[in-house]
């Protein structure tokens, strides 16, 4: 029996966060049950039980213990199976600012990036044009996060400090989306960031992932 059930979708950025997470621990004791999201399998009663939201993704554990949440499931399966990603609980300043990485990833990135990759990325599947007001507008936000970036970056070679975390795990599906989107530019076009961005993506566990899952996705198109 596996370790734990994780109910999602490769492709979708809360889910790839956290098969990211267990790459770098390399850890496969696990089931990834595939839920479409086209066909609204998220949504289903069978679903919303586990999730009361009606989202990816979801992990649940043969003691029926149940957590939802990207970042919650991935700080969860760190501690459970102690992967190096995230800073001794002992050590209160290193976890002080892994919060405050984590806050300001969740706040000044995600948040304005993830309008653009829907208007921009999940409305061309669903045969929708793009918002440009509300992709220029969230554009702006995260230029102007990236411009803060570089500068801290210039500092410390990850987000929370001197070791990757979870936290550098966390931009990585969203970033990803915005290279795929054209909006590459806001990364390479900073040199700090850029570095940072090249040691991410070039570790063994998340390229390997992203290698695995780009295959996947050349054979589903033949």
């Amino acid at each position: 029996m596996p370790a734990f059930t994780l109910y999602g979708f490769p492709g979708s950025a809360n889910t790839d966060r956290v098969r990211l997470t267990l790459a770098e621990g390399g850890f496969t004791d696990y089931e990834l049950v595939i839920l479409n999201l086209q066909n609204g399998e998220q949504k289903s009663k069978e679903h919303m039980k586990r999730n009361p939201w009606g989202k990816v993704p979801v992990v649940t554990f043969p003691d029926g213990f149940t957590l939802y949440e990207s970042r919650a499931i991935c700080k969860y399966l760190a501690r459970k199976y102690s992967f190096p990603l995230l800073p001794p609980d002992s050590d209160v300043k290193a976890t002080a600012l892994f919060d405050q990485a984590q806050s300001e990833e969740v706040l000044y990135f995600t948040q304005p990036a993830a309008r653009i990759v829907l208007e921009n990325f999940a409305k061309k599947f669903m045969g929708l044009p793009p918002n440009e007001a509300v992709v220029s507008d969230a554009l702006q936000s995260v230029e102007a996060f990236f411009d803060v970036a570089e500068r801290l970056l210039q500092h410390r070679e990850y987000m929370a400090g001197g070791d990757f975390t979870l936290v550098d795990i966390y931009y990585v599906p969203v970033i990803q989306r915005l290279f795929e989107c054209g909006y590459g530019d806001v990364v390479v076009s900073r040199k700090a960031v850029n570095a940072w961005w090249s040691r991410i993506i070039n570790r063994p566990a998340i390229q390997n992932m992203l290698d695995a899952d780009n295959m996947a996705a050349a054979a589903a198109d033949r």
